[in-house]
């Protein structure tokens, strides 16, 4: 297995692309162009970060210079990463960063939430390396997605052990008004169902506003303490799954992925739990087989 500090330099490069400020509503309110170069140093044990965006055509820089990651970041050997809070807590500002990478081209995002434990905005960061050949996918849709994908999982615990691999098949139907999603996965404590139903929102058909999200065994009590969450889709084959508001003591996932070929889907979900510590994060690969 690599180490975390190996994965980091997976994504070494300069990447180009933009920061898009997206409202909770799929609305864009703007869009900066930017470039985000990672480089190692002589010494092969510093990273220099340099994030670049242009406002009006002038460049303002961020530097960053680090030796080390600390635990509120965790990456995979492909290179995708997650930063963001550790703990949730009410009355606080609130924050995640997901981030997948697939060749030569990059898809993140950070979801904001304010004091009030509602959801802000999202800034969405579209990314490849200056020689890529590889074009932008079209903005994600339902249909896109109907149809049986198999995989496979990665997740990373808060404790930090090894991660685990686990098999997943993963199904979405369409009925109507309708997308129902049903998550196996095969765990080393058995078979787990996950089912989740969202309705097209009346007002905004790019957005599902889901009723459920519950494994099998969850009794009628747990229901009642699910909050509720909207997927929207987004540009480049992307969509963002989160909480319109998070609840206290109530568990919530953060959830970006990624449609980076047509039968060739990307995964990565961000757990907390009731007592809103950060719990795991888990990185599903899986290609559409029917």
């Amino acid at each position: 297995m690599r180490s975390q500090w190996e994965c980091l330099l997976q994504n070494l490069g300069c990447w180009q692309g933009s920061f898009t400020r997206i409202s909770p509503s799929g609305e864009i309110l703007e869009d900066i162009p930017s470039e985000t170069s990672l480089e190692l140093q002589a010494d092969h044990q510093t990273m220099r970060q340099v994030v670049r965006r242009f406002y009006g055509g002038q460049p303002q820089d961020l530097v960053l210079e680090y030796r080390t990651l600390n635990r509120s970041t965790s990456f995979f050997e492909n290179g995708a990463f997650s930063q963001g809070s550790l703990q949730f807590a009410p009355y606080s500002e609130f924050g995640s960063e997901l981030g997948l990478i697939y060749g030569d081209r990059r898809l993140r995002l950070v979801a904001l939430y304010d004091k009030a434990s509602r959801l802000n905005y999202f800034t969405l960061i579209r990314e490849h390396l200056p020689q890529s050949g590889s074009p932008e996918r079209p903005p994600l849709t339902v249909k896109d997605l109907i149809g049986k994908w198999e995989g496979s999982a990665m997740v990373i615990s808060a404790d930090w052990f090894e991660p685990e691999s686990i098999s997943t098949t993963t199904e979405w139907q369409y009925d109507g008004d309708r997308a129902i999603m049903s998550l196996q996965m095969q765990t080393n404590r058995g078979l787990q169902t996950i089912t989740s139903t969202g309705r097209q929102d009346a007002h905004y058909p790019h957005i599902l506003n889901f009723e459920r999200d519950m494994p099998d065994s969850t009794s009628t009590d747990q229901m009642t303490d699910q909050m509720t969450s909207q997927t929207l889709f987004l540009p480049d084959g992307a969509s963002i799954t989160c909480p319109i508001a998070i609840v206290n003591r109530q568990p919530f996932q953060i959830s970006l992925s990624w449609l980076v070929e047509p039968d060739l889907h990307q995964r990565m979900i961000r757990a907390y739990d009731r007592k809103g510590e950060w719990t795991s994060l888990t990185l599903v690969t899986e290609r559409k087989v029917g």
